[in-house]
């Protein structure tokens, strides 16, 4: 069987070197499957690099094309073996989702390639045709993604953004805003886009599409809440399934993981599922047990989005002598920020009185992990030191 072979993914313009190494793989021709890693870290012992893909992770009829690491935020980072045949599932449903009409499609790349949405521009490129236009090397700035706008040639231009590079944007005005107004589509995700700040985006004239998916879905596979053609959400056990074309065939070195059984891939999040729609509520993990009821952190954050005196919010539990777990609004304010009291109210209305904040914690920036979404266990570490 084929060998897995490390790809280390340098930063900034660099990255167009992997464009014939992702053709090859993306077309199923690649002698090897590809590992794609930061270019100063290290692949993970767990994924074995350098050894033979088994039998049940590879096929000759379709052949694995790369191994992208999971962020491992809660253990052990798994590496989600992706075919070529799902990849080109996935930039076929893009494309078809996003801009269907004629045209040249373009895609510039603000996101760490290594990362598997900063991967599917690269990719997605690939099966268009056309050369991305790549960031520069660095901290993400709006002059920069203004610059790279302006080098595109495309008849279509697309980008994939976290919820954090698109507030820099706004907040630039003038040229950044005029640059994200000439994408035919914004994606944004990695972490949840909060509903605000979506119609900030949509007032000013921007063509925002949120995204859900990860890893093991070869990255978005829900825009706007519709699934993309193929994909079929379910419920099992409270978690969202997936099941389509873009699925990955397992995790490499976990035979017969449960994630996979069926056919499909079985979620950590929890969801509502509403004629075709999906709204997603957040991690199973992240669900926090106060008084002997669950509450879904989701719906406490979008009750506070919003609020006065609020930027950013996160809600997570901490352990709680008497309730179990007390919920926590860890919030970036704007301005004066807001009383708990404000908070609880908010929540009370909009959620329910056992949901409101116990406890609110003001930080200046919100722990990040991967390419831009909250850390919730060094969140829940801060709220239960403070």
């Amino acid at each position: 069987m084929r060998p897995l072979l490390p790809l280390p993914v340098p930063e900034g313009p660099d990255v167009l070197r992997l464009l014939p190494d992702l053709a090859r793989a993306l077309a199923g021709q690649s002698p090897a499957a590809l590992l794609p890693h930061a270019v100063d870290a290290t692949p993970h012992a767990s994924l074995r690099p350098g050894t033979s893909l088994t039998p049940g992770e590879d096929s000759d009829d379709d052949p694995t094309a790369v191994v992208v690491s999971t962020s491992g935020s809660t253990g052990v980072p798994k590496g989600a073996l992706l075919g070529a045949g799902a990849l080109r599932a996935s930039a076929a449903a893009t494309a078809t989702r996003l801009a269907p009409g004629p045209g040249s499609q373009q895609w510039v790349l603000a996101l760490p390639a290594h990362h598997v949405a900063g991967l599917q521009v690269l990719l997605r490129s690939v099966r268009a045709g056309t050369e991305p236009v790549v960031l520069p090397a660095g901290p993400f700035t709006a002059e920069a993604f203004v610059t790279a706008t302006a080098r595109c040639t495309g008849d279509v231009l697309l980008t994939s953004l976290v919820p954090t590079q698109l507030v820099r944007l706004l907040d630039a005005g003038g040229d950044a805003v005029a640059a994200l107004a000439a994408y035919a589509a914004v994606l944004v995700g990695s972490a949840a886009t909060p509903a605000p700040l979506l119609a900030r985006a949509r007032a000013a004239g921007v063509r925002v599409v949120t995204t859900y998916g990860s890893s093991e879905t070869c990255g978005g596979c829900v825009y706007d809440g519709v699934p993309l053609d193929g994909v079929t959400p379910s419920l099992a056990d409270g978690r969202l399934v997936l099941t389509g074309p873009v699925v990955a065939r397992g995790y490499r070195g976990m035979p017969d993981h449960p994630a996979f059984a069926d056919g499909g891939f079985r979620t950590d999040d929890t969801a509502e599922l509403t004629e075709g729609t999906v709204r997603i509520l957040g991690r199973v993990d992240d669900l926090i047990t106060t008084g002997g009821l669950k509450i879904a952190p989701a719906l406490v954050e979008d009750a506070l989005t919003g609020t006065p005196g609020v930027r950013e919010v996160v809600v997570v539990g901490v352990p709680d002598d008497e309730w179990g777990q007390r919920v926590v609004a860890v919030v970036v304010p704007d301005g004066q920020g807001p009383t708990l009291s404000e908070v609880r109210d908010r929540v009370a209305a909009a959620v329910s009185r056992p949901a409101a904040p116990r406890q609110l914690v003001v930080v200046d920036a919100l722990p990040l992990r991967g390419p831009g979404k909250p850390d919730r266990r060094a969140l829940r570490e801060l709220a239960t030191r403070s």
